[in-house]
């Protein structure tokens, strides 16, 4: 396994194709988290976790299933069909008496592709923000003080003293004090201890990160489809085929007033908004794992705590998950209600990093 240099994480930065992209800070990040393994130890690190985070925004960079995940949203929407119900008691002849055509139809007719590439850019934005700084410092890491034989002091010092001072998202004192915290690790020589100072280590790049990406993982979430007037306008164009659509728009003018439909119009404008919001967040709120394992991010995680990890007894560990676990050694509320909640995010985050920190599969090539 080669271990990519900061030439390597610069170059990838550079990439221009979005997927492209992706795919290569999926494959380097893996690299690194197998270069870190044997020199940390203890379990798994930072860059082991964003592998398979990368490959999961790899999916809605490339808007994979995207179109066809919200269809089916529409086809199990009560509240649509009702809405569709009525307007179609309301226009006779209305084109929504066949559910199925016009959900076909709908879905041609709204810019759906326009929408997605918009949270598909946010994503890929967030994708590269993160790896270009993060990978860029864990490569460096590995050119540098991962390189010593035992631990010196001042060789760490010097590391951390390059990175910003100040809080995310503009400054890095959380990543100094990872990296401080990995070069210790290394050299600990109680496995317990190293683990939770691992763990540790991971929580701090985590905050650092998630910091950072607010504002790609909001965006994301709350693209929409446009502006509620012209959404209105072309789904009245469905309702109203034809030459209809043209009188009813032209006779509201004449008069000034809202055709009689647009409250109805509108109702439908919402839900298919909502519907978009909802397969997006589905999107970015699926993790898939190792051989098979799906995270519904918005669940609560299964499973037990390793042992390294069911006593925390690091006490710098214990005042940092007080911050951001408010459910303590327990999975109980660790489900995200809303993805885009730093705090909901973090809290479902360190559970992650808990839970799995001795997983070995996460080593595997994703």
């Amino acid at each position: 396994m080669r271990v990519p240099t900061i030439s390597d994480v610069d170059a990838i930065a550079a990439m221009g194709d979005p997927a492209a992209r992706n795919r290569a800070i999926t494959a380097c990040y893996h690299e690194l988290s197998a270069a870190l393994a044997p020199i940390v130890g203890g379990g798994a690190n930072w860059c082991t976790f964003a592998t398979w985070a990368s490959r999961q925004a790899g999916q809605t960079i490339r808007g994979e299933d995207l179109r066809q995940s919200f269809e089916d949203h529409l086809r199990g929407s009560t509240e649509l069909i009702t809405t569709l119900g009525l307007i179609a008691r309301a226009v006779a002849g209305s084109a929504v008496r066949d559910v199925e055509t016009f959900i076909r139809r709908m879905s041609g007719a709204l810019d759906l592709d326009a929408a997605f590439a918009r949270a598909s850019d946010a994503v890929a934005r967030g994708n590269r923000k993160v790896f270009e700084e993060i990978a860029r410092e864990f490569a460096r890491f590995l050119e540098t003080v991962a390189r010593d034989e035992s631990y010196d002091e001042a060789r760490v010092v010097a590391f951390c003293g390059a990175l910003r001072d100040g809080d995310p998202p503009d400054g890095q004192r959380h990543l100094r004090d990872a990296f401080a915290t990995y070069a210790r690790a290394r050299f600990e020589t109680d496995a317990v201890r190293r683990a939770q100072m691992l763990f540790r280590a991971n929580l701090l790049v985590g905050l650092h990160e998630q910091t950072r990406l607010q504002p790609e993982i909001a965006e994301a979430i709350t693209t929409t489809l446009g502006e509620p007037a012209e959404l209105r306008r072309r789904l009245r164009a469905i309702v109203l085929p034809g030459v209809w659509s043209t009188i009813v728009n032209g006779l509201a003018g004449l008069f000034r007033r809202r055709p009689p439909l647009d409250p109805l119009l509108d109702r439908l404008v919402a839900e298919v908004t909502l519907a978009l919001r909802r397969v997006v967040t589905a999107a970015l709120m699926t993790l898939h794992m190792p051989r098979g394992v799906v995270l519904r991010l918005g669940q609560d995680l299964t499973g037990t705590y390793p042992p390294s990890l069911a006593t925390i007894a690091d006490a710098e560990l214990q005042a940092l998950l007080a911050r951001i676990d408010p459910t303590p050694n327990s999975l109980r509320e660790s489900g995200a209600i809303d993805w885009a909640d730093f705090n909901d995010r973090i809290h479902y985050i360190a559970e992650l990093f808990r839970t799995r920190h001795e997983d070995a599969s996460l080593f595997d090539a994703p």
